[in-house]
């Protein structure tokens, strides 16, 4: 059965959170909740978060309850987006929340036709999946992420992601049974920066 979930802290605190009927979605535990926003800053002071295989959308209703201005939730299944809406409904964050079902491929173009720009990504793909680094490469050469953006990488402990690649490091990982979390900072190299800048001031022409 699934554990049941609440969120945590924040405005919505101990508000409890349906999870997505069947046993294809693991919803993030509240432990391992506390232990995310522990790592990343526990409450924000606005900004936009992407919850992509958002699944119950725990972790981005979490990051709104705890100060985040708006959240885009993305998952491919129908149960999965009905289950956000009740929980976003639930926590009262429904009016700071967009939701699209999707891939996340498909998504993230979708996502760089509206120009987002995100400071915060929970990225909880199946298992099944080893292919969290490539997303992240991919969000960053679509411009999706501000510089300094956090991304959280949930994953099956048994499986290790380097600590560097592109423009991400890995600030810390954790372990929990067979859950792997691993926090990695993008930060737009220097001649990168330059170059954007000069992309903008050219456009401003």
């Amino acid at each position: 059965m699934n554990e049941a979930v609440r969120v945590v802290s924040g405005s919505a605190k101990g508000r409890p959170l349906k999870s997505v009927p069947g046993t294809s979605t693991r919803p993030t535990t509240d432990k391992v909740k506390e232990s995310i926003f522990s790592m990343i800053g526990p409450y924000f002071e606005g900004g936009t978060a992407l919850d992509l295989f958002a699944g119950t959308g725990g972790l981005g209703i979490e990051a709104l309850s705890r100060g985040i201005d708006r959240a885009v939730f993305i998952d491919v299944e129908p149960k999965s987006i009905s289950t956000i809406k009740d929980n976003l409904k639930a926590a009262r964050l429904e009016e700071r929340a967009e939701i699209y079902r999707n891939d996340a491929a498909r998504a993230l173009k979708a996502l760089e036709k509206r120009s987002f720009k995100f400071d915060l990504v929970f990225l909880d793909p199946p298992y099944r999946f080893k292919n969290g680094d490539e997303l992240m490469v991919d969000m960053a050469e679509r411009s999706l992420l501000q510089d300094l953006a956090v991304v959280v990488l949930e994953y099956e402990s048994s499986y290790n992601y380097p600590e560097k690649f592109g423009d991400f490091c890995c600030l810390r990982t954790v372990k929990y049974g067979e859950t792997a979390i691993s926090i990695y900072r993008y930060e737009i190299a220097q001649d990168q920066a330059g170059k954007l800048d000069e992309e903008e001031l050219q456009d401003d022409k």
